[in-house]
């Protein structure tokens, strides 16, 4: 039997690809009743200024029956992810397999690569 999906988080940091991952959570969460943890990691100082405008553009195209919470988080960016998922109860990462680091070409970016290899659960990458 399979478990239903019933918690999605989906790390932001502004690029293109973390608008694709939230997306498609988006479109799972609809499809699934689930609800969305939204996770920003950023440097303490410039996080709560950068985190809001990320969030305001994302929290106005939720749709109303959905439900989502924020969260900050600071130091290295794969492992709050994985201490987030954990902690918020997520059963699905959902995040863009490129952030805004300096290795923008690389195929996997060293982020998405590492939550992939050290996650306990299912990890959805989108390009």
């Amino acid at each position: 039997m399979v478990a239903a999906t019933t918690r999605i988080l989906v790390p932001v940091d502004g690029s293109v690809s973390s608008s694709r991952a939230t997306e498609k959570a988006v479109f799972l969460a609809e499809k699934c009743g689930a609800a969305l943890d939204f996770l920003f990691v950023g440097e303490e100082l410039s996080q709560a200024l950068t985190s809001e405008a990320i969030f305001a553009e994302i929290f106005k195209n939720i749709p109303a029956p959905l439900t989502a919470k924020k969260h900050l988080a600071s130091g290295n960016v794969p492992q709050a992810i994985l201490d987030t998922a954990k902690t918020c109860g997520a059963d699905l990462i959902v995040m863009g397999s490129r952030g805004l680091g300096i290795f923008r070409g690389a195929f996997l970016g060293s982020v998405s690569q590492k939550v992939m290899e050290d996650s306990s659960i299912p990890v959805l990458i989108v390009k």
